[in-house]
């Protein structure tokens, strides 16, 4: 059974889902959308933990992941939970990391599956010139919380 905890952010309204052990996905939504509520300690405590990221008194996570997908993607995932807070890796970066530098596509692709957006920094991923590149949440969103990890406030 799936849980979810909606909450009000710096980066708008935020949808939190477990099934009641482990965060399973984490969406920014919009205001008109309908979605029965079931709060969890684990749920509040990841919103806890999110707000105070956000507010720059954070700058890691101590939660239970488990994020649905393929096994590949679920390496690259964990490859992007050993980015540092701050620090930022390119498409290649990841893909040699995992062992596989010629699946920069493909890494590329399984960030954008990423169901736990933020908690897994897909964020901290870039272009290998640098540039921002596609973001579930937006580029804004993006570079609004890379700012936020080189200590600006959103």
């Amino acid at each position: 059974m799936k849980n979810i905890f909606v909450f009000q952010t710096k980066i708008g309204i935020v949808a939190i889902e477990d099934n009641g052990t482990e965060i399973t996905d984490v969406n920014v939504i919009s205001e008109n959308h309908s979605i029965e509520v079931n709060e969890t300690s684990l749920l509040k405590n990841a919103a806890l933990q999110l707000n105070e990221y956000l507010e720059g008194k954070r700058n890691s996570f101590d939660l239970p992941l488990n994020p649905n997908g393929t096994e590949f993607q679920k390496k690259v995932w964990a490859a992007l939970c050993d980015i540092p807070y701050g620090e930022t890796r390119s498409y290649k970066q990841i893909a040699e990391y995992i062992g596989n530098p010629k699946a920069c596509r493909a890494v590329g692709m399984a960030n954008n599956k990423n169901p736990i957006m933020i908690f897994i920094p897909c964020h901290r991923v870039v272009g290998s010139d640098g540039s921002l590149t596609g973001y579930a949440g937006g580029l804004d969103m993006k570079e609004k919380l890379l700012s936020l990890e080189k200590g600006k406030a959103i």
